[in-house]
């Protein structure tokens, strides 16, 4: 009897030995795919409980209330896919530049800023479909917009642009002269202040922002430089974009996702599901 305990406690070692081993295989060694964070991030979001949002201070999509409080079309629809996926959401300001950095780091788990999908964005993250129309505009003072209606005019301007946005792509190739800023809200404050003749920002924040009844009524856009489309990225691999897509299915099939738009008024750039 005690010969045949001994020889099922060498069979059960044995056993969990290889099972040790298999399940080592799967670690990602230097330079590989982490198979475990790739194999589910919607149950790594929801076994911490909480969705990390990365976002820039960019209304109308994120910025805050009165209260401190986040809010806008983007903040709001993070908020309502949270709350689907049973967590917590919390909101992280970030360096545009280094949005890539912070995502593939976990230090957050989305872009979902009014990001537009460029060629950079699509090949480092998972991203889901386009959600909104944008474009990339040129902002002038006012009392000179009359001398910049098109693109030959704005060869002299020095603007002010938000690093590693989509807006700095398109002066970078153009040649223009920039000076790169931290957040579009700043390239806005650079041309207020003079220290900049024009900046290139969102056409959705430029409707938002400038003009009559706002901080900078002293403002308006003038060129459009391209058209574009905004998505939401996630982690490459991750499981949680299809899962965002299917949400703002839903959500355009029922109607929330248009009344969510109408509050912050970008219902006219909405992408038809």
């Amino acid at each position: 009897m005690k010969k045949l305990l001994a020889l099922l406690l060498t069979a059960v070692m044995a056993l969990g030995m290889l099972a040790g081993c298999g399940s080592g295989s799967g670690d990602s060694g230097e330079g590989g795919d982490d198979s475990s964070a790739n194999e589910s991030d919607k149950a790594y979001v929801q076994d911490k409980g909480t969705l990390v949002v990365g976002i820039t201070n960019f209304e109308p999509m994120d910025y805050q209330d009165e209260n401190g409080e986040w809010i806008g079309f983007d903040a709001d629809m993070a908020r309502a896919f949270a709350e689907s996926l049973g967590v917590d959401v919390e909101f992280v300001e970030i360096d545009w530049d280094n949005k890539i950095l912070e995502l593939d780091g976990q230090t957050i788990d989305c872009v979902w800023n009014g990001m537009t999908l460029t060629d950079e964005v699509l090949s480092s993250m998972e991203c889901t479909d386009a959600y909104l129309n944008n474009a990339q505009v040129v902002v002038v003072p006012s009392d000179v917009a009359d001398q910049y209606q098109d693109e030959d005019s704005l060869a002299d301007l020095n603007f002010a642009v938000e690093a590693g946005s989509a807006g700095e792509a398109e002066v970078s190739a153009r040649g223009l002269n920039y000076t790169s800023v931290t957040a579009q809200a700043d390239a806005l404050m650079e041309v207020a202040a003079g220290t900049s003749d024009a900046a290139v920002i969102d056409s959705l924040m430029a409707a938002a922002m400038i003009g009559e009844g706002t901080s900078y009524a002293d403002l308006t856009y003038t060129v459009s430089l391209n058209t574009e489309e905004y998505g939401v990225g996630f982690r490459k691999g991750s499981d949680l974009a299809e899962e965002l897509n299917n949400f703002f299915a839903q959500c355009y099939e029922d109607g929330t996702m248009q009344e969510c738009a109408e509050t912050y008024g970008v219902q006219a750039a909405l992408v038809e599901r």
